[in-house]
C-alpha cells in the first residue's frame, strides 16, 4: 500500500477536536450525583456513592447517551425503565436521566463556551491541504450544535452525529456504524481512511470497521488501554503527528503491520485464545504461544506441543461402560523455563505487577515474540523478552531465545530449563471428564550436558524423544554458567545460575530436537551418539 491509497480521515469530536469531554463529564457527574443522592434520601439503605472519572471513562465515554446511562446504572446494580426519548428531563427513567444530562450539558456550553484543540484543527487543515477528505463522526446528538458554536462545521465534508445515527438506525460505539457511514458519505471505503479517536470504545470501533490507520489521542492517561484495543499511533496531542509520519505508515508501516498478530496488555481471560492464535509450527509439530514459565493453570495457560500423527486411544468408564476417545496427544513441554532472583521464589506472572506486556506472531518471519516488564514484591524490575520458531529447514528442530534484563538490582539470577513430560490433555473443558493421561515415562538423562527425555504413549505405543541444548550469551558473547541437572520420573531439568548486573541482558538459547518412533526413515535416537 502507498500514501496514494490514503484518501480520507474520520474524526471523533469530543476529546479530539473540541475540549468538550470535560464538559460532558461535568454534566454527567452533576446528573448522576443528584440522582444518587435523591435515591439515598428516599431509601437510606442505598448509600450514595459519587460518580467518578473512572466511571465516566469505563461506562459512559464515547457511547450514545441512553446507552451510557444504562451502562453506568448496570454497574451499580440499578434498574430503571427505559421510558421514552420524549420524557421530561428527570430521574424516573433511563431516557429521563439522559435528557437531564443533555440539559445540563447545553447549559454548561452556553455558560462556558466550547474550547477547541488548536493543534487538532491545524492537523485537519494539513490533511485538507494534501487533498484528504475529512469528516466527523460522533455519538453525540449535540455534534452539529457544537461544530456550529465553534465555527468548524464548514471544514468537514460530512458529519454523522447522534441525530443522523438515530435516523439511520446506526449502532453506537464500539460498533463501527457511524464511522463507516462517514467514510461512505465521502464515497470512500474504510480501508482508504484513517480514524482519530480518544475513547477505548471508538478505537474498538475502528478495528471492527477495518480502517487503515487508527490514531488514538490519550487525554486521560490511558495510553496502554488505547494501544491494547487497537491504536496504531498513540499520542497525547495531534500536534505530535506530521504528514511524514502518515507517509511512513502507508508506505511501510501498514504493510508490516498486516503481517503481525499483536496483543498489548496481559488479560487472563484472553490468554488461552492468544496462545492458540500465536502458535508456531512447521507441518511436523506445532507449539502453542504459552508463556515460557507457566504450566497448565485453570483456564489461563495451556502449554501444548502437537506432533503430526501422534494419537492415543484410552478408555473412560462412564455409567459403567468404557468409552474410547482417540486423542491428539499433547507432547512433552519443551518451552518451560522458570526464573527467579536470588533466594526468592520462582516467577508466577499472575502474582506480579505487570508494567508492560506485548505479544505478537510475525507471520512473515514465522516467529512468535513476547516482551514483559514487571515488578515483583521486593520492588525488583525486570524485562523478559522471548522469541521462538519451528525450524522450516529441519522440521524436527525447535528454537527459543529467552532474554533477561534486570533494571534496578544486582542479584544472582537462577533459571530452570525443562523437558517436561508431566503434561496431560485437558485444554478443552468439555473433554476433561475423559481420561487425559497419555504418556508413560521411559527414560531421562543428561548426555554431554544436553537433556534427553523419552516418553511413550500408553496405548498406541509411540515413542517420543526430545533432546535439548543450552547456550548462554552476554552482550552477544557466549558465556558459561553454573549448572546443575535434576531428574524426576517424568521430567528432566537443568538449573543455570549467573550474576546479573543492572541493565545488562543475558540470553538463554534453547534448541530442542523432537522425533518419534513412527517417523519414516528415522533412526532410533537412543542409538545415536
Amino acid at each position: 500500500m502507498s500514501i496514494e491509497n490514503f484518501k480520507g480521515a474520520v474524526f471523533d469530536l469530543d476529546g479530539v477536536i473540541t475540549q468538550t469531554a470535560a464538559t460532558h463529564f461535568k454534566a454527567w457527574k452533576a446528573t448522576f450525583d443528584e440522582y444518587l443522592k435523591k435515591r439515598e434520601k428516599e431509601n437510606p439503605e442505598k448509600t450514595f456513592e459519587e460518580f467518578t472519572k473512572d466511571d465516566y471513562l469505563v461506562y459512559v465515554d464515547g457511547k450514545p447517551r441512553y446507552k451510557g446511562v444504562m451502562s453506568f446504572l448496570d454497574s451499580r446494580g440499578i434498574e430503571l425503565p427505559y421510558g421514552n426519548e420524549t420524557d421530561e428531563p428527570g430521574y424516573t427513567s433511563i431516557s429521563g436521566l439522559g435528557n437531564k444530562k443533555n440539559e445540563a450539558f447545553r447549559k454548561l456550553v452556553d455558560a462556558e463556551g466550547v474550547k477547541i484543540y488548536d493543534t487538532s484543527v491545524d492537523f485537519v487543515d494539513q490533511l485538507i491541504e494534501k487533498g484528504i477528505k475529512v469528516s466527523v463522526a460522533s455519538s453525540s446528538k449535540n455534534c452539529s450544535f457544537i461544530l456550529e458554536k465553534t465555527g468548524l462545521l464548514e471544514k468537514f465534508e460530512t458529519v454523522v452525529g447522534g441525530i443522523k445515527a438515530k435516523e439511520k438506525e446506526l449502532e453506537g460505539k464500539p460498533e463501527p456504524d457511524i464511522f463507516v457511514t462517514a467514510a461512505e458519505e465521502m464515497n470512500l471505503n474504510p480501508s482508504e481512511c484513517m480514524m482519530v479517536e480518544d475513547a477505548i470504545s471508538g478505537v474498538k470501533a475502528g478495528k471492527k470497521g477495518n480502517f487503515s490507520c487508527i490514531i488514538a489521542v490519550s487525554r486521560e492517561d490511558n495510553r496502554s488501554d488505547l494501544r491494547r484495543y487497537g491504536g496504531d499511533f498513540i499520542v497525547n496531542d495531534l500536534g505530535e503527528l506530521s504528514w511524514n509520519d502518515l507517509e511512513e505508515w502507508y508506505e511501510k508501516g501498514l504493510y508490516d503491520d498486516n503481517w503481525r498478530l499483536k496483543y498489548f496488555g496481559f488479560i487472563q481471560s484472553d490468554e488461552k485464545l492468544r496462545e492458540t492464535l500465536t502458535t508456531v509450527g512447521n507441518g511436523y509439530f506445532a507449539t502453542r504461544g504459552c508463556l515460557e514459565g507457566e504450566k497448565a493453570y485453570k483456564d489461563v495457560h495451556y502449554p501444548g506441543t502437537y506432533i503430526a500423527g501422534l494419537f492415543n486411544k484410552v478408555p473412560t468408564v462412564i455409567h459403567g461402560k468404557k468409552i474410547y476417545n482417540n486423542d491428539f496427544v499433547n507432547a512433552p513441554n519443551w518451552l518451560r523455563i522458570d526464573f527467579k532472583i536470588g533466594g526468592g521464589t520462582y516467577l508466577d506472572i499472575l502474582k506480579t505487577k505487570i508494567l508492560f506486556y506485548h505479544q505478537e506472531l510475525n507471520m512473515k518471519e514465522a516467529v512468535m515474540r513476547r516482551k514483559i516488564k514487571f515488578e515483583d514484591d521486593h520492588g525488583n524490575i525486570t524485562t523478559i523478552e522471548s522469541e521462538r520458531f519451528a525450524n522450516m529447514n529441519d522440521p524436527h528442530l525447535a528454537h527459543l531465545r529467552y532474554t533477561i534484563t534486570p533494571h534496578n538490582y544486582y542479584e544472582p539470577i537462577h533459571l530452570r530449563s525443562f523437558l517436561d513430560g508431566t503434561v496431560i490433555n485437558n485444554g478443552v473443558p468439555r473433554y476433561r471428564s475423559l481420561s487425559s493421561n497419555h504418556l508413560n515415562a521411559e527414560k531421562q538423562e543428561v548426555r554431554d550436558d544436553n537433556l534427553f527425555l523419552h516418553v511413550q504413549t500408553n496405548q498406541s505405543k509411540v515413542d517420543v524423544y526430545m533432546y535439548c541444548r543450552h547456550d548462554i550469551y552476554k552482550n552477544g558473547e557466549k558465556i558459561e554458567a553454573e549448572g546443575k541437572v535434576e531428574q524426576t520420573i517424568e521430567a528432566v531439568k537443568q538449573k543455570l545460575s549467573f550474576k546479573a548486573k543492572q541493565n545488562q541482558s543475558i540470553s538463554l538459547e534453547k534448541t530442542v530436537s523432537i522425533s518419534t518412533s513412527q517417523d519414516m526413515n528415522s533412526n532410533n535416537p537412543e542409538q545415536e551418539g
